[in-house]
């Protein structure tokens, strides 16, 4: 495989390396759900990439089609869930709630839930993790 261009295991697509930590960091999100949609993991019915990755906090920008579902789990962080386009669903401790477009949702860590898409949908999940003992920050 040339560099460049490494296999990732969820998608088995060819991506080009991009950074993921940095002093500053700047995505045009609508350009990066069109890659990931010519992917293709898309065509059986979802797909990710991981846009910011340091040992405490991660950014992934996730897309579901319609009628899909991450099944239950949980993140050791926190997370917020932000839905960019299309509408998800997210379960709860017993409680449903609608993410349409523009929403936002914050989960202390460890709170099991799920995911499901009403429609096709893009949201970015952000993973909160206290930084590992004797870490140093860059």
């Amino acid at each position: 495989m040339e560099a460049g261009q490494p296999q990732t295991p969820h998608t088995g697509a060819q991506r080009t390396v991009e950074p993921t930590a940095g002093v500053f960091l700047e995505f045009d999100l609508n350009a990066q759900i069109e890659q990931l949609k010519y992917e293709p993991a898309w065509q059986n019915g979802r797909n990710a990439k991981t846009i910011v990755k340091y040992p405490d906090f991660t950014i992934v920008l996730m897309l579901m089609k319609a009628k899909t579902r991450i099944e239950e789990h949980h993140a050791d962080g926190r997370i917020s869930v932000q839905t960019i386009a299309g509408h998800i669903r997210m379960h709860v401790a017993g409680k449903d709630f609608d993410l349409p477009a523009g929403h936002l949702l914050a989960l202390d860590h460890e709170v099991r839930h799920d995911v499901e898409a009403l429609e096709d949908s893009a949201f970015l999940l952000t993973i909160a993790r206290p930084a590992a003992s004797g870490t140093k920050e860059a």
